[in-house]
């Protein structure tokens, strides 16, 4: 599948089919992780994979109900857990280099993306899952202080059909030069 295809072709996906992921796959798909640019190469992102049905069960709690990937964490056979290392992405000498402090959101994104397109090509689905109790996260996977919960990633083969999302024109969003100087494309 063609890189731009690939991006075009991922969407949210939250029914999943039981059947498990092979090893060699999930490799691939960590690989593809493992290969996002990150600031300074920090690498700051720390994965958990969970196949666990129990602990699924607790990380599903850490959801509020009307969470739309509620079931999704269950029906999943693996959930990716992203976490980032706090105090590496965007430091020099233990000082912030930019206004916006700690970048391992950023890294993390990245990487979580990575992972995501590689699973689409592979003819795996995901979804980014953000709304959550991250202290009640972190308190259940009994993360150390200086890593934070970041997503959890539902993986497995969909239940549905890859069928992506509209998207605004790029007109709508790209300015040239200033903001508000728009042209047709």
């Amino acid at each position: 599948m063609e890189t731009l295809e690939c991006i075009k072709a991922r969407k949210s996906m939250r029914k999943y089919k039981s059947d498990p992921v092979p090893l060699e796959v999930l490799k691939k798909v960590l690989e593809a992780l493992q290969w996002a640019p990150s600031w300074a190469n920090t690498q700051c992102w720390e994965i958990l994979v969970v196949d666990d049905a129990e602990l699924k069960v607790k990380l599903q709690a850490c959801l509020p109900p009307f969470n739309p990937s509620f079931k999704a964490m269950l029906e999943a056979p693996l959930v990716i857990v992203v976490c980032g290392r706090k105090g590496r992405a965007g430091f020099k000498k233990g000082q912030a280099m930019t206004i916006h402090g700690d970048w391992m959101s950023f890294d993390c994104g990245i990487a979580s993306e990575h992972l995501c397109l590689a699973a689409r090509e592979l003819g795996l689905g995901t979804v980014h899952v953000g709304l959550m109790d991250h202290k009640k996260a972190k308190e259940t996977l009994g993360l150390p202080e200086d890593i934070e919960v970041f997503e959890f990633i539902p993986l497995g083969y969909p239940a549905d059909e890859f069928k992506g999302p509209g998207r605004k024109a790029l007109a709508e969003f790209v300015h040239w030069n200033s903001f508000g100087n728009k042209k047709e494309f």
